[in-house]
């Protein structure tokens, strides 16, 4: 009851605050288009912090269920960054031993940072895993990738009897690949090839990831190139026959896991 009268205070708090801040803004002393957009981009940083709070709940709840003593696969994105940084705080407050399997140089490199000691899927199975998603339909298939790192996630995923996946409500849709394009991790030289067959496959768009700050494709972690692929339909053994095409490593498509989501 407390809790739930403290999430009530901090909702009328909250609307007292936004009737406030939209009533200076309509006292400033410019044009109404000019109102606008500093209306549309308070309301956007108001939605982007409601979503960095949800992901920081998340990230707790996957914090809680570190238990000493475990291997556990660090998944990769902005949810699992949050995660990682929780774990941590519990292994120095509860002096809690694990060992972290992490799926990008980003999270090793955290793991480094915050002294969370790092082993690799052939030295160790993880007892369990979690990863972030881009899109989750209603069946819990996934689109992943974003970041490049999905053939070591599937490595964690595939060698771990649970994997856990944080999920805010931006991530859950009704028809997957809508929005998000499937990442197709394939060898360099074959990527002509790859192309072709992809379009046999049925995709209506592919396009070569380019690198930031750098001129050329983007290089993943296992020096391979990913071509980010549309599909009008998305059906259940797509994944594997994106995979039998020969020069393909591995794609950002999960269908069937046994996924627990935690939203």
């Amino acid at each position: 009851k407390d809790e739930e009268g403290i999430k009530e205070l901090n909702k009328a708090v909250a609307q007292v605050h936004a009737t406030l801040v939209l009533k200076s803004v309509e006292d400033l002393d410019i044009s109404s288009e000019s109102k606008k957009k500093v209306i549309k981009s308070l309301i956007q940083k108001a939605k982007e912090e409601a979503i960095k709070e949800e992901k920081e709940k998340i990230a707790i709840q996957i914090a809680q269920k570190v238990k000493n003593g475990e291997t556990i696969g660090f998944g990769s994105g902005s949810t699992s960054y949050l995660a990682v940084k929780e774990i941590s705080k519990r292994i120095k407050k509860e002096n809690i031993d694990i060992l972290a399997i992490p799926t990008s140089h980003e999270i090793k490199m955290l793991c480094s940072e915050l002294e969370i000691p790092t082993t690799t899927i052939m030295e160790n199975k993880p007892d369990w895993c979690f990863d972030g998603a881009d899109e989750v339909n209603d069946t819990n298939w996934l689109i992943k990738g974003r970041g490049a790192a999905m053939f070591r996630e599937k490595l964690n995923i595939a060698n771990s009897p649970v994997t856990y996946i944080l999920a805010d409500k931006t991530k859950f849709v009704k028809k997957l690949g809508e929005e998000a394009y499937i990442p197709i991790e394939c060898y360099p030289e074959a990527i002509n090839s790859v192309k072709e067959e992809l379009l046999d496959l049925g995709a209506t768009e592919i396009k070569l990831r380019t690198a930031v700050k750098k001129d050329g494709p983007l290089i993943t972690e296992n020096n391979n190139f990913i071509l980010d692929t549309k599909f009008e339909e998305i059906y259940e053994t797509l994944e594997k026959d994106i995979k039998e095409i020969t020069g393909v490593i591995e794609s950002g498509l999960f269908i069937g896991y046994n996924f627990v989501i935690i939203s």
